[in-house]
């Protein structure tokens, strides 16, 4: 399967959703007031945000207000709309320095271990040398975890004991990754919810211990964000931005929601990209964010 079918396959929660209710709203051929209200309280129960949906049905309006439409030109419509407000998210990793130390971060149950062995995975496909910090010290699970990723991609790999400091793992990964001419340093973090104050501010020593290092890492901070959370994913990616600079997010489990908008509304908020979105568990479930692509597979086109 292509990754575009595995893309429109996993967004087929959300596109079904979209898909039956456009099936409602259009009881006439005409784009009329009545019918825009009922179209923009579509998108915002499809996790679009209110913001969002608002400016979607304005730019819709303006081109097609009291004009006779059918639900596959609104669908096409709106799916242009959308690859425009997503455009700002179509950024990718660059490796700029090396070691390019990139730091991963989000709550507990976000993929955020899995996502790291899967971004191990294709930079060593790629021929970078890695090296993998488990900064994760309470769970031993995870240790062992990254530990089998970290071996696929023949990855050297840093760990401390159960309890340990995150922050002095984090320093002696970047230690050895300069010894052993490593081009990227993955660091993986413990799960921390983001109204938990204290771990947060454990989650800012890390990165301060880092740019004793580097004073220009981590060079990428990544937020991953379990698409099911969906409108709650707002309030994560403002408190961690607070706390420490996220510059790139990534989503996954879009196979399991109905709440695929919700790329949407953090990328029309934030402006920040979207490194790669994740729609199941296999290594090649993993890939880049297109604008274009995801809004086509939103709407089931």
């Amino acid at each position: 399967m292509s990754w575009l079918q595995k893309l429109k396959q996993g967004l087929s929660k959300t596109s079904s959703k979209i898909s039956e209710s456009l099936v409602t709203v259009f009881v006439k051929k005409k784009l009329d007031q009545e019918t825009l209200d009922e179209l923009e309280e579509l998108l915002i129960s499809s996790d679009l945000g209110v913001h969002t949906s608002h400016h979607i049905i304005t730019k819709l309006a303006k081109h097609k207000f009291d004009q006779e439409v059918t639900i596959d030109e609104i669908k096409s419509d709106l799916a242009q709309i959308l690859a425009e407000i997503l455009q700002p998210a179509n950024k990718s990793i660059n490796i700029t320095t090396k070691p390019h130390v990139i730091l991963v971060c989000g709550v507990n149950g976000n993929g955020k271990t899995t996502t790291i062995g899967k971004l191990a995975a294709k930079f060593a496909k790629d021929r970078h040398r890695i090296t993998i910090a488990a900064c994760d010290t309470f769970r031993a699970a995870a240790i062992g975890q990254l530990k089998v990723w970290s071996d696929r991609a023949k990855a050297e790999f840093i760990s401390g004991s159960e309890n340990s400091d995150p922050a002095s793992i984090a320093f002696k990964a970047i230690d050895a990754a300069k010894e052993n001419n490593s081009d990227i340093v993955l660091i993986d973090t413990a799960g921390r919810l983001h109204n938990k104050t204290n771990l947060m501010e454990e989650l800012s020593k890390i990165v301060r211990i880092i740019k004793k290092q580097d004073p220009d890492a981590p060079h990428e901070t990544i937020l991953v964000i379990d698409a099911t959370t969906g409108q709650n994913a707002i309030s994560q990616l403002e408190t961690f931005h607070k706390f420490i600079n996220i510059t790139g997010i990534i989503i996954t489990k879009l196979d399991g929601t109905a709440k695929a908008g919700i790329v949407v509304s953090l990328v029309q908020k934030f402006k920040i990209p979207i490194y790669a979105i994740g729609v199941g568990e296999h290594l090649d479930d993993l890939n880049e964010f297109n604008p274009e692509d995801f809004s086509r597979g939103l709407l089931g086109l």
